[in-house]
């Protein structure tokens, strides 16, 4: 705690570090205000069937990564998720399309207009996702809208304020990123998982302490070390990393010698990053736009791809996450390219030939390290799945594993190691004696 309150001492001294940290928590604060404003004409006191209705299966996904404004029927309710779809969608056109694949290598100017695609595409996605959200706020809660306003008419305004509200969400996040601390989109998509934990671990309490006959309170007690086991091995996975000596050779320029010392390349077993899983997430949620938020006419395999519990959701969604490790990783990682970068800067792994003999042995270390690292991977994605077999609250599960649990170790990571970062420039202590942040984080998006 000690030195805790030290670091924090340390922060605000720091000028620019003050501002920032400031600059984070007041768009952060912003974000989480505009949750609750309602929609205009909604009365709130009769979202009770649209609340039931995201309490539980993907709905209840939906309504975390959103903070609560999906349930809420809030200008926010969207939330940053068009955004990031715009966004996967944009990555894959960038390995299968060569006009895009031309628009990466164009550097900074290209990434400009990759940046403008995706804003395009996200406005796209919200046109077609806004009316989708108010058809089933009809249906779920067609008394809430005011007396004297018919739908028709409501669901126009509607669109726009929905649309411009996600598009608001992706300016605080640009502006946190520019101004802030962290990751701007990856802390808006933590504060709002976040904001459901106190409220999640209230109810678990409760429902823990009324089972009496069960063994309630030892029964939490387990839940909670198994939580921190969990949190503690996606630390691990987020942290580790297999790293590839590489020996530079000897250059004599001048009457100066470069070269010669020997560095590594570090290889992360958590190179997909949560996207894997977000990518798994986008598909599972197929069955759940099809049937237009209705569960009671569809078949029972779509029932079960809706059940976030179910066993058939469970093994796909692992295939999926498994598979998707693997292409996010031959996207993100070129063997080829990084053997060219080491033969040009005169490096070279011991043992093994400059040329195509490293890419191939990078590529094979890479698809080493890489199948271990999705299987925990999808370990982790069906972990809220098995906190169910023990009793787990359906809000509570969900930081058990998931995409949830690895954005918030994710998250916390980086926005720790950009602060330590500030520190050490500046001559002071960082935030950790063991410096585990210095080993890199990495953001959910």
């Amino acid at each position: 705690m000690k030195k805790f309150i030290e670091t924090l001492k340390n922060c605000w001294k720091i000028e620019d570090l003050r501002q920032r940290l400031l600059i984070t928590l007041l768009f952060t604060a912003i974000y989480r205000f505009g949750s609750f404003v309602v929609l205009p004409g909604i009365n709130p006191s009769m979202l009770e069937k649209l609340q039931s209705q995201t309490s539980g299966g993907l709905m209840s996904l939906l309504d975390m990564f959103s903070g609560g404004a999906f349930s809420n029927a809030s200008i926010f309710a969207l939330g940053i998720m068009p955004y990031i779809s715009a966004s996967i969608v944009m990555q894959l056109l960038a390995v299968a399309v060569p006009y895009f694949q031309k628009m990466q290598r164009e550097g900074e100017s290209g990434r400009k207009k990759i940046q403008w695609y995706t804003r395009v595409l996200t406005v796209a996605i919200l046109v077609f996702q806004a009316p989708s959200y108010l058809l089933n706020l009809k249906m779920q809660a067609a008394n809430a809208l005011a007396t004297g306003i018919s739908w028709t008419v409501f669901m126009i305004p509607a669109t726009i304020i929905l649309a411009a509200g996600s598009m608001f969400i992706l300016w605080l996040g640009e502006r946190i990123t520019d101004k802030g601390v962290g990751n701007g989109i990856s802390l808006i998509i933590m504060i709002g998982i976040m904001a459901r934990l106190p409220q999640a671990f209230v109810q678990e309490v409760t429902s823990r302490l009324q089972a009496i006959s069960g063994g309630g309170l030892i029964m939490f007690i387990v839940e909670i070390l198994i939580l921190y086991a969990v949190v503690c091995a996606s630390i691990l996975l987020v942290q580790g990393t297999r790293k590839i000596p590489v020996q530079y050779a000897k250059r004599l320029v001048g009457n100066k010698q470069y070269g010669g010392a020997r560095q590594y390349i570090p290889l992360k077993l958590f190179a997909a990053n949560v996207m894997p899983i977000i990518f798994a997430q986008a598909l599972m949620f197929i069955p759940l736009a099809i049937v237009r938020y209705q569960s009671e006419n569809a078949s029972s395999v779509v029932q079960q791809l809706m059940d976030n519990r179910s066993l058939l959701y469970n093994v796909v969604y692992v295939i999926l996450v498994i598979a998707f490790t693997y292409f996010y990783t031959a996207i993100t990682l070129n063997p080829t390219q990084m053997a060219e970068d080491m033969k040009r800067n005169n490096g070279f792994i011991p043992g093994v030939k400059p040329g195509k003999d490293t890419a191939e042995y990078i590529d094979t270390v890479m698809s080493r390290i890489t199948l271990p690292g999705s299987l925990f991977i999808a370990f982790i994605a069906i972990m809220p799945a098995l906190a169910g077999l023990l009793d787990v609250q359906q809000a509570f599960s969900q930081f058990f594993g998931g995409t949830s649990l690895l954005i918030l170790v994710g998250v916390v990571i980086d926005t720790l190691q950009q602060i330590e970062s500030h520190l050490l420039m500046r001559h002071y202590d960082g935030l950790l004696n063991s410096g585990h942040t210095r080993q890199g984080g990495v953001a959910a998006y």
